[in-house]
């Protein structure tokens, strides 16, 4: 007999936020603030954006670990280049043609020479990242003073609504209606629940998986430039942060399958709002960083087991070793 009703992930963890943000604001003196409030939205929409790139190659049964590498290395590269004579509009233009590339080669290393997703980004990961540090002498760079529209992205409000905010609402709305209504994203589903069967049917499932990373490295890429936006640069070491985990914790917590195929945009909303308003809660109560991380990793671990319990990866899945 099927219970009379089913509880959702999704619908879990938008309660658990819920109660996390009215506990933090009888408890904690200095969240339920206007100055927090905004950093906190602020915060959330780079993670958000982040995530929803993940979500995207998620679905589509891969994993994307060059993410971070690919948006500090990329706005870098926009910024030094316009030291070297470009308008900064053109550097972001030439910025994301590089970050493109790095997208399209991952995509191929994954579709085309079949290495797992992991080991593929991973391995991509720690290029990208070697190659900014050999290129470039400083591992902070600040974007030039001069460019209004930078600061207003990153500090700017429309009716008392952070501009970045309503930059990661409009990215996440049109990659979810882009997942929904077109033929690519009925593709990405269909190649994320079974891939062998989506070959089979005839789908093109190699240039689906390779344009999944092209786009998951660009939004990768405007999240860099929001960042910049926020605090006028970019610091190539926040590669070696724990960023990553968290866009990972985002998108397992949301409700999105490892195993593919599941979830969507609206997952990867409520697990960024989850993870926000934790992260903003353990630093106003002076959690220290270890402490954080250790928190994350826990409850990282126990999403990615119940992951595995709920939504349980094929026989055929396990023996190609496809994530």
């Amino acid at each position: 007999m099927k219970p009379p009703f089913k509880i959702s992930q999704e619908g879990v963890v938008t309660a658990i936020a819920a109660i996390l943000f009215v506990v933090f604001s009888v408890v904690l003196d200095k969240f339920l603030t206007q100055g927090n409030i905004l950093a906190l939205l602020k915060n959330v929409a780079i993670l958000g954006m982040l995530a929803v790139g993940m979500g995207f190659v998620v679905v589509g049964r891969g994993i994307d670990l060059t993410m971070v590498a690919v948006m500090v290395v990329g706005v870098a590269f926009a910024i030094w280049l316009a030291t070297q004579g470009f308008t900064f509009g053109q550097a972001i233009l030439v910025g994301a043609l590089l970050v493109a590339c790095c997208g399209l080669v991952t995509g191929v290393l994954i579709a085309v020479a079949e290495v797992p997703p992991i080991f593929a980004t991973l391995a991509m990961a720690s290029v990208i990242y070697g190659g900014g540090r050999v290129a470039f002498n400083s591992d902070v760079l600040y974007a030039p003073d001069s460019i209004g529209w930078l600061t207003f992205i990153g500090s700017g409000t429309v009716l008392g609504i952070p501009v970045s905010v309503i930059i990661f609402f409009a990215v996440a709305t049109l990659i979810a209606l882009f997942l929904r209504f077109t033929r690519f994203g009925r593709f990405v589903y269909a190649s994320g629940d079974n891939p062998d069967t989506a070959r089979t049917m005839g789908l093109p499932a190699r240039p689906v998986v390779i344009l999944q990373y092209v786009i998951s490295a660009l939004i990768a890429y405007a999240a860099g430039i929001l960042l910049t936006g926020l605090v006028s640069g970019i610091n190539t070491r926040l590669y070696n942060s724990t960023l990553i985990y968290d866009v990972l914790l985002v998108v397992v917590l949301g409700g999105i399958s490892l195993s593919g195929g599941q979830g969507g945009v609206r997952n990867v909303m409520v697990g960024t709002v989850l993870v926000g308003i934790l992260i903003n809660g353990m630093t106003i109560m002076n959690f220290s960083y270890t402490s954080q991380n250790l928190i994350k990793s826990v409850i990282l671990l126990g999403a990615l087991a119940l992951d595995a319990v709920i939504n349980p990866r094929d026989e055929q899945t396990s023996q190609s070793g496809d994530i």
